[in-house]
């Protein structure tokens, strides 16, 4: 079997399931502790980086024989929960695919990237250096990618994320808001001693759905299109004869550039005060939870023309798009790492079936082992 297809068969047959998203969930420990005994094995100097508790990131590295240029592979190794799915750690081959949770998003990928590093030091990497970043915690807040940037440059970084083999120069930011409306509780047979938060939240979901109609009608970012909105979790009341004197709502907007968490606040914070107006009896709050920004390079960027001549010299027929999922490539950039996104194709993410093609995680690996010589 294929070195990188055996890799990924092992990586998909571990839990690693964010515990910030699924409490008590397996983490990543596991998975790290593979893919470091895979770097050993395959002659990179490995460091393990504590980045929370059972939560280590993995960075590999390869030197070149003389001075040059950095790379960093970077891919993260947390996948989404598995509810709904009947084998999740089972990685099955049918049709040219792999199944299992995590085997596009994204461990396909770091397959692929690990998998071109050692195809890089069987040939000889003659200057610079080659770093294979395997972080924490992309699903979530990206504490790894975080940690990462404190301790590791590059003169560049390719996130392997599922690109479908395009070269994405550009992806959408996230903001996460909690939204409040405040009733009055009463006994249910006493209308006129209670208020309905529930109901009054209704208020603000027609306005939010409103807001979301209109972000998306306007003129779209060239790489990133349109921004949008919507609804994640909503809870409130506490029980069928009581009226509910609170009900929370927690938003997701997706930004483009020039859009950031101020923005997604300021537009809530409008519906609230114009609701207010309308209605004195209107009590309503919203809180930013967390944000982070869009990220674009230009397309004219030696990084991306560079990673287009290597795809295609690997038979790749690869262009420059954009994404729409936010990625640690935001956060490489912002510490000063020019980054791209280029991995393999698949479908299902966050689904309860998903799969990767196996075809497109043996050209991404052959195209990334192909950059890396050409730019260090």
């Amino acid at each position: 079997m294929d070195p990188a297809l055996s890799l990924l068969r092992t990586l998909v047959a571990i839990d690693s399931v964010n515990p910030s998203l699924v409490p008590d969930a397996a983490g990543e420990a596991a998975a790290a502790e593979a893919i470091a005994a895979h770097m050993r094995q395959i002659g990179l100097d490995v460091r393990v980086q504590p980045v929370a508790p059972g939560r280590p990131n993995v960075v590999g590295i390869l030197e070149g024989r003389a001075r040059g240029r950095s790379l960093m592979f970077c891919g993260h190794i947390d996948t989404v929960g598995v509810d709904g799915m009947a084998a999740p750690f089972a990685p099955i081959e049918r049709g040219g695919r792999l199944f299992g949770r995590g085997s596009q998003d994204m461990k396909g990928g770091v397959a692929a990237m690990i998998d071109a590093a050692r195809i890089v030091g069987e040939q000889g990497l003659p200057h610079g250096r080659l770093i294979v970043a395997a972080v924490v915690d992309e699903e979530y807040a990206s504490l790894g990618a975080d940690a990462l940037v404190n301790e590791v440059q590059a003169d560049a970084a390719i996130v392997t994320e599922p690109t479908d083999l395009q070269i994405a120069i550009g992806h959408r930011g996230f903001a996460w808001l909690d939204v409040e409306t405040r009733g009055r509780a009463a006994h249910g047979s006493r209308p006129k001693d209670g208020r309905d938060a529930i109901l009054r939240m209704g208020r603000v979901l027609s306005r939010l759905e409103a807001l979301d109609r209109e972000i998306q009608a306007r003129a779209p970012h060239p790489v990133m299109e349109t921004g949008s909105l919507h609804a994640s979790i909503i809870s409130g009341g506490r029980e069928l004869s009581s009226y509910p004197d609170r009900c929370e709502l927690q938003v997701e907007r997706r930004t483009v550039a020039g859009e950031d968490g101020a923005t997604a606040l300021s537009e809530i914070q409008q519906v609230l005060s114009d609701l207010a107006a309308l209605d004195p009896e209107f009590e309503g709050a919203v809180r930013l939870k967390f944000s982070r920004p869009p990220y674009e390079i230009s397309p004219d960027h030696e990084l991306p023309r560079g990673l287009l001549a290597s795809a295609a010299g690997a038979g790749v027929p690869a262009r420059t798009v954009g994404m729409s999922f936010w990625t640690d490539a935001a956060i490489l950039a912002a510490a000063g790492i020019p980054s791209v996104l280029f991995g393999p194709g698949g479908a299902g993410l966050h689904s309860v079936e998903e799969h990767v093609n196996i075809a497109d995680v043996l050209a991404c690996r052959d195209t990334l082992a192909r950059f890396a010589l050409d730019w260090c």
